[in-house]
């Protein structure tokens, strides 16, 4: 009998050591990730360019004369060329103030997700050094591999993209949000949020983001 018992141990620890080995890797569930615009979702830049323009030409526009537009929708053409150096200097994008909560939330966001912040910087090539600084600065907890700088956003692959343009978002393969902007107020595409508390809630309080 005890000949029979260790005959079957050894066949059991024979199958046991021949058997393939269990890729760990292939165990663990990959987060969903994240991307993340930076102007009007992290970044205050309408308020800048706001700023700039009634200081040179003594205007009072505010974000609420923006809804449904864009700046360049109400300031004359022939001030269009100044709107567009304020986005070029070089310390337009350095100063930006921060949307609130954005930096707290984006840090939960990071233990339950893949978190990148991807900005389409390429509209402004000269902001790339400006804007690096200050996610380093403001955004610490983003490391640099996870800072994305393009044009088309369809490039990204990711299953939420939280952005402010829907002409981005519509491009996108995953599910889009719609970050609220004065200038999108009319758009209905998209799932929308309007601040970084009911984004909050939206991924961390078990309320499913969808499209609709």
């Amino acid at each position: 009998m005890f000949f029979l018992v260790l005959r079957d141990l050894c066949d059991s620890l024979s199958d046991w050591y021949h058997s393939p080995i269990a890729d760990n890797r292939s165990m663990t569930t990959p987060l969903q990730r994240i991307c993340v615009d930076m102007d009007e979702v992290i970044a205050d830049t309408v308020a800048e360019h706001l700023i700039r323009y009634n200081r040179d030409y003594g205007g009072n526009i505010t974000k609420e004369d923006l809804h449904g537009k864009w700046i360049w929708d109400i300031v004359a053409i022939d001030r269009h060329p100044r709107l567009e150096e304020y986005l070029r200097s070089e310390d337009f994008f350095a100063d930006l103030d921060v949307i609130p909560d954005a930096p707290r939330v984006l840090r939960r966001l990071q233990q339950h997700f893949e978190v990148f912040i991807a900005s389409a910087a390429m509209e402004v090539p000269t902001s790339f050094n400006a804007k690096y600084r200050w996610l380093a600065r403001h955004f610490p907890s983003i490391p640099a591999t996870h800072i994305v700088f393009c044009g088309d956003k369809s490039i990204l692959r990711a299953d939420y993209l939280i952005d402010d343009n829907p002409r981005q978002l519509r491009r996108f393969t995953g599910t889009g949000i719609l970050y609220d902007a004065p200038h999108n107020a009319a758009v209905t595409d998209f799932q929308r949020v309007h601040n970084w508390l009911e984004i909050e809630r939206l991924f961390l309080n078990e309320e499913s983001p969808s499209s609709t």
